[in-house]
């Protein structure tokens, strides 16, 4: 009796939204809102504020949520424990990545990944647009930079690094730039950002630039920057290796911003699974 509508409480809680919990559920709306109603009746305290666009919880609901939230993720590694602990990875994983990293470096090791665990399917969307992992049933995401979304797992793959760079033939023509200052004076090519970013005396700061060429296209930059159109500010897994041969030169490496994190992020009830468990160690220790 006192497990009922617990279930019902936290999807409602994480998804706020009765009709988006009934569906991650697989029971009815009405159903979901019956459990719940019995549940703060049970309780004798109103869990949830309603209203006719939104749900969110109340002080009351939050702190009980909390509490929630630990015992049912106690309860899922618990049944993991003794069902699939030591038990092969296998079985279906569904992940995401940026088009560039996940085409150099995540598919080649999820391909790497799947000859040693053979009962193991993947499948992959890359894109540059950001999606959501519980409402579009994804298992795992490699996301690089800053998180911003507290309500999922994450753990630290790599590090990248942002390095400004140009072709010697452009520096020949115009120049070398010595500061952040002398960049307006430069042909900047650009992304998708209209600003670049630098750590200058211990302190963050985004320079805004501009220049002839803007591409949403890393590769595209890569080569502008080789044919000496212009200074270029991508991370290393663009430039790290026409830097080491000499094709593009790297500036202001003392101002460079500190590296970025490379992050494996999935949802907080998958975060035991064999198979996505077996995956994120393999690739955190292959990227480092």
């Amino acid at each position: 009796m006192k497990w009922e509508g617990i279930s019902e409480f936290v999807h409602v809680a994480e998804a706020e939204s009765f009709t988006q919990a009934s569906k991650r559920l697989g029971i009815s709306t009405a159903q979901v809102s019956r459990q719940v109603s019995a549940l703060e009746q049970r309780l004798t305290i109103k869990l949830f504020y309603r209203t006719t666009r939104r749900v969110s919880l109340t002080e009351e609901g939050r702190v009980f949520y909390q509490h929630c939230r630990s015992i049912l993720d106690g309860l899922d590694a618990a049944e993991r424990a003794v069902t699939n602990l030591q038990s092969r990875p296998q079985g279906k994983i569904k992940l995401t990545a940026s088009v560039t990293y996940g085409e150099q470096r995540i598919l080649p090791l999820v391909n790497n990944f799947v000859l040693q665990y053979p009962d193991i399917e993947v499948s992959a969307y890359l894109s540059n647009q950001k999606v959501d992992l519980v409402d579009e049933g994804y298992d795992l995401a490699i996301r690089l930079g800053k998180l911003s979304d507290s309500s999922l797992m994450a753990k630290k793959l790599a590090a990248r690094s942002n390095y400004l760079c140009a072709a010697p033939t452009y520096l020949e023509r115009h120049g070398t730039p010595h500061s952040l200052s002398e960049l307006s004076q430069h042909n900047c090519l650009l992304g998708t950002l209209d600003y670049w970013r630098f750590r200058d005396a211990g302190t963050e700061k985004n320079i805004r630039v501009s220049g002839s060429i803007r591409y949403n296209s890393g590769t595209g930059l890569v080569d502008a920057a080789l044919k000496g159109l212009g200074l270029v500010q991508l991370p290393d897994y663009y430039v790290a290796e026409h830097i080491q041969n000499g094709n593009l030169i790297s500036l202001l490496d003392n101002q460079r911003e500190p590296d970025e994190g490379i992050w494996a992020v999935y949802p907080h009830n998958r975060h035991l699974s064999p198979k996505i468990r077996a995956l994120v160690d393999y690739l955190a220790e292959q990227l480092e």
